[in-house]
């Protein structure tokens, strides 16, 4: 090969190499934040609070040595220790705890959480200026964990609104809130996922992100590239107590419904159907007859409730609401609650395998659920199956306090499938198979009747809430 054309092939080499350098390069482009932080960080506040406690003597403990920490650190921390009232005295507990918040109005509402600013005696906004004003708590609504407070104040800085149902999973967001008293902290990251839900959170159908997120950032706004608030940042997934790349925002199109019915009511109303569901699972939607795992089971109708009167039956699985599809049984709350009482809800349900259409009217939400009695023990006939229990009659009295028209309880649990899936002494079965069981006799029969290697349901009352649950027979 002559040294002219090595030098070409070379030549082209190197523009190759260069090339695909830069291609990347220009791929990998990150957005930059600094206007976006410059616009917004005015109208987001630190929120300190402060509660009383009850007075009572305590010995002296040794208290932590928090003289190697730096100024601001230690002082953060000594604002959570008990001070003494007096020498030899008891001392005067305050608790007091750091968050965040933003204002959303030029005369000075704020938008933070509920947990906050909970069972606070005082409530202290700091401003980006660093003045501290008092805040008045207009209204708070544990179940979406948000709060609204208002500063007296005139033409505040405000932050823009956006929509939080126009968001994706990949999208970048940024949040801005005081992380252990550091104010204006900046973070960012990116929308895991959308309409999360998370247990004894029913309301809420969470933004799922990997923004770093840690104590005293709950409350402050979480933007997206817009500069727009999309969510309040509320809760983080951890198992060390620290930020381990899970966290989560409440949507502000919930914030603000939830603010402006604190506004204007002094309270929250949300629709209601008085139900009970779960999941539905692969072995459950073989058991329905379903084609795939979908919708909410219903698995407990409160007597007298909008479901009750509105012909739902247990055992139906809601496939959609008003046309909106039920992937997820945690759909079907976030969707109910959005409703006034008042309104019609249709539903398209599987009723024993065949779709079927319940319209009803939506109730309001009690204050506090309807609890049903656990069940007393007694002394009645038994009858033994196939499933490894032993069962009894339930009482007249026992279906008047439990609002059951039939069902058997289980006095004993032996080696066997009922042992398998977890059956208890005093769980009561009401139904088997998809079949309403209304003696101890006709529990006997169907269970003598299950088809072996399929998936059979079996819905249970336990301490007044039930379930379905499956299990197959083996041959």
């Amino acid at each position: 090969m002559s040294i002219p054309r090595l030098k070409t092939y070379l030549s082209i080499f190197a523009t190759v190499l260069v090339l695909g350098q830069a291609v990347p390069a220009m791929a990998v482009e990150l957005p930059d934040f600094t206007e976006l932080v410059e616009q917004a960080s005015p109208a987001v506040v630190n929120i300190s609070t402060t509660q009383k406690l009850p007075e009572r003597r305590v010995m002296d403990q040794q208290m932590p040595d928090l003289e190697g920490l730096p100024p601001m650190l230690r002082e953060f921390f000594e604002r959570g220790m008990p001070q003494p009232r007096s020498p030899g005295g008891g001392r005067q507990r305050e608790a007091q705890s750091l968050g965040s918040g933003f204002i959303i109005s030029p005369d000075g509402y704020i938008l933070t959480n509920n947990h906050v600013i909970a069972d606070a005696d005082e409530i202290l906004v700091r401003l980006a200026d660093r003045s501290e004003l008092k805040a008045k708590l207009i209204g708070t609504d544990p179940r979406s964990d948000v709060a609204l407070l208002k500063i007296e104040g005139k033409d505040l800085p405000v932050l823009k609104l956006g929509k939080s149902q126009n968001l994706k999973a990949g999208q970048w967001v940024v949040a801005i809130g005081s992380p252990f008293g550091f104010d204006h902290t900046v973070t960012q990251g990116i929308v895991s996922a959308i309409g999360r839900s998370l247990p004894n959170e029913n309301y809420v159908p969470f933004i799922q992100t990997d923004v770093p997120i840690n104590p005293g950032n709950s409350g402050g706004p979480l933007f997206n590239l817009d500069g727009e608030v999309v969510g309040i940042n509320s809760q983080i997934y951890t198992r060390s107590g620290g930020f381990m790349g899970v966290s989560f925002a409440i949507p502000i199109d919930v914030a603000m419904d939830v603010s402006n019915q604190l506004k204007t009511e002094g309270k929250v109303s949300r629709g209601w159907l008085g139900v009970v569901i779960q999941e539905v699972n692969k072995d459950l939607a073989e058991s329905f007859g379903l084609e795939k795992p979908a919708g909410a089971l219903v698995a407990q109708i409160q007597e007298g409730g909008p479901a009750a009167k509105g012909g739902l039956q247990v055992g139906d699985v809601i496939l959609s609401m008003n046309g909106q599809p039920i992937v997820m049984s945690a759909d079907l709350p976030h969707l109910v609650g959005a409703l006034k009482a008042g309104s019609k809800a249709n539903l398209e349900v599987i009723r024993e395998g065949k779709r079927t259409n319940v319209e009803l009217t939506v109730g309001a939400i009690p204050e506090e659920g309807k609890e049903l009695d656990s069940l007393a023990k007694s002394g009645v006939e038994r009858s033994s199956n196939r499933l490894g229990v032993a069962v009894a009659e339930l009482t007249p009295e026992q279906k008047r306090t439990l609002e059951l028209q039939g069902g058997v309880v289980i006095k004993e649990v032996q080696e066997g499938p009922a042992a398998m899936i977890g059956l208890q002494p005093g769980d009561i079965i009401t139904h088997l198979n998809n079949q309403a069981i209304g003696s101890a006799k006709e529990f006997t029969d169907i269970a003598k009747a299950l088809p072996k290697n399929r998936s059979v349901s079996m819905r249970v009352l336990r301490q007044g809430r039930a379930s379905f649950i499956t299990f197959k027979l083996a041959e």
